[in-house]
């Protein structure tokens, strides 16, 4: 009786082992890291916006992680510049704001550092209009993301993107965005 406790001991010891080098490979599988963007964004705005500027400069924040090398999820915190346009009746003016979320496939080009990469995401839009003797409106919209682009992995933690990205929305002013990303990371 006592060996067979002796080796159910045993057997449970290695198989405790073998389970903590299973989850010490997934912890090295993925990788969090830091990021921050340049973004420019061409909004197709509807007919009560139709007359604001069309091009915006933001700024973007990311916290996000690659897993298994080929998988990735980010969350961001975008902030765009106020824009205004002159017109008879006075001044118009639009920014927005945006948070969500972005599922990411790497693809590995042969032996290289640069990945090409896909994303599909949400995200919340909040735009802010201004217009002449109208009190500020702002209005909130989930959109529908997708975006194409291209990482370069300078080692192990510095990376630089290149992303091109449509965003649906379907708002009576702001139909969609068009963006533009430029960005690095620091992986951890």
């Amino acid at each position: 009786m006592k060996k067979i406790l002796l080796l159910a001991g045993v057997a449970s010891i290695v198989t405790l082992n073998a389970k903590a080098g299973y989850w010490t490979d997934m912890y090295n599988d993925m990788k969090p890291y830091i990021g921050a963007d340049y973004i420019y964004s061409n909004i197709k705005f509807g007919n009560p916006a139709r007359g604001l500027r069309d091009s915006y400069h933001s700024g973007s924040v990311n916290l996000g992680a690659r897993m298994y090398g080929y998988w990735g999820l980010e969350a961001f915190y975008q902030q765009s510049g106020k824009r205004e346009k002159r017109h008879p009746d006075g001044k118009h003016s639009a920014e927005f704001l945006a948070y969500g979320a972005d599922w990411y496939g790497y693809a590995p080009i042969m032996c290289s550092q640069f990945n090409v990469l896909g994303s599909l995401g949400l995200a919340n839009y909040r735009f802010k209009f201004g217009y002449p003797d109208i009190a500020s409106k702002t209005q909130n919209r989930v959109g529908y993301r997708a975006g194409i682009g291209m990482q370069y992995d300078f080692n192990e933690h510095i990376a630089a993107r290149v992303m091109g990205r449509y965003t649906y929305l379907g708002m009576k002013r702001v139909n969609n965005l068009k963006e533009v990303t430029v960005g690095l990371r620091y992986m951890f």
